[in-house]
């Protein structure tokens, strides 16, 4: 960890143990809220690429064109069968460094120009340091023009799809723990010279109502995580949407998987220089924080708000159905391309890394229809 992580880290742990002393323990939705988002101290605030290489964990954008053009071919067929809409609308949530925005609108540009003029893409990035980065990132590529940084959409605003590639696993969530049959919530406490972890009852009854929802309940003994964040999210993407598409890309699963009972401690996990880092506790501020996503949830509140599911799979299957052999099959590609991209491919593909992340589509308006993505 750098001077200024490290600094910043102590700062935050000062600041989350005064407000404990003066208020009392707060639940782990609020810490990790505060370590992430914090508007000086948090882990999104920080001056530096959290993502990538030289970040602390990778996304698939950032292994170069290969994600980019395939999503790319999927938006076009998208548009076609939308009727060619002009304009056609992407709205990317947690755009990050720009990376996606770039490669797909890149491609557009080269491959598929009718598709390219119709193309507006708004990037939507809570993070104001990320967000300046996607900005210089489109405008270094000729792009600027073509992409958008709305503060707010109206309701029914968008024609086009909403893109959410890794976002709704970065949502805090409330953590839980199940004992004689009740649901306890975890709290972070100061005893004067540590954080450290108390249970307590319930914060809010959204947490019971969750799972009353799903219909069951974390295993005996158990930890687990509620991202009670996402369902305002789907809300908003369905009343944002007017007619179009919804793809949302993470990690996760449906909620019988999500809480079977062998799962002891929950999915949360902390990550500092592409290692998985021993505590949500160590480094505050200095290392992402994620929760795997409850797949069965998103597409329930998603129906409430008109979000038809056409289908949930794995980004492996996903990206070989939209023909992510091509990308080595292009003639005369020089031998260190060629084992460039091989290994991208392998890293998308891997169904121990980035090709066990889930895929959900969903649609609004557009009726039954055959995407390239969720074919077979």
């Amino acid at each position: 960890m750098d001077e200024f992580q490290e600094d910043g880290s102590r700062a935050l742990v000062g600041a989350l143990a005064s407000r404990i002393r003066r208020w009392g323990p707060i639940t782990f939705r609020d810490y990790m809220e505060i370590c992430l988002y914090h508007p000086r101290y948090g882990y999104y605030a920080v001056p530096r690429p959290p993502m990538g290489h030289g970040g602390d964990y990778l996304t698939s954008p950032e292994l170069g064109p290969i994600f980019p053009v395939l999503l790319g071919r999927q938006l076009h067929q998208m548009w076609e069968v939308m009727g060619c809409p002009h304009p056609f609308q992407v709205v990317e949530v947690g755009g990050g460094t720009g990376a996606l925005a770039r490669g797909i609108l890149a491609w557009a540009r080269r491959h598929r120009r009718p598709f390219y003029r119709a193309l507006r893409y708004m990037v939507v990035e809570r993070s104001p340091y990320l967000r300046s980065l996607a900005r210089r990132a489109l405008a270094a590529a000729g792009l600027g023009g073509r992409a958008s940084f709305p503060k707010d959409l109206p309701p029914a605003s968008v024609v086009g799809c909403v893109l959410a590639n890794e976002v709704v696993d970065a949502f805090p969530v409330h953590r839980v723990y199940r004992r004689g049959g009740e649901l306890l919530e975890v709290y972070v406490a100061w005893d004067g010279q540590a954080l450290r972890e108390e249970l307590g009852p319930l914060s809010t009854p959204d947490i019971a109502a969750y799972f009353q929802r799903l219909g069951l309940l974390p295993g005996e003994g158990c930890y687990a995580e509620v991202n009670l964040e996402a369902l305002p999210f789907m809300r908003w993407v369905g009343q944002t949407l007017c007619r179009g598409f919804v793809l949302i890309i993470d990690y996760g699963y449906e909620a019988p998987e999500l809480y079977a009972p062998w799962r002891r401690e929950g999915t949360l996990m902390c990550f500092y220089r592409h290692r998985p880092s021993p505590s949500p506790y160590w480094r505050p501020g200095a290392q992402d924080m994620t929760a795997h996503v409850d797949f069965t949830t998103l597409m329930e509140v998603g129906q409430e708000v008109g979000l038809r599911p056409l289908g949930l799979t794995d980004q492996a299957h996903f990206l070989a159905r939209l023909g992510i052999e091509d990308a080595v099959r292009t003639p005369g590609l020089e031998p260190e391309e060629f084992l460039a991209r091989r290994r991208a491919i392998s890293e998308l593909m891997d169904p121990a890394g980035l090709g066990r992340l889930r895929v959900l589509v969903l649609e609004k308006g557009v009726g039954p229809c055959r995407l390239h993505g969720l074919q077979g």
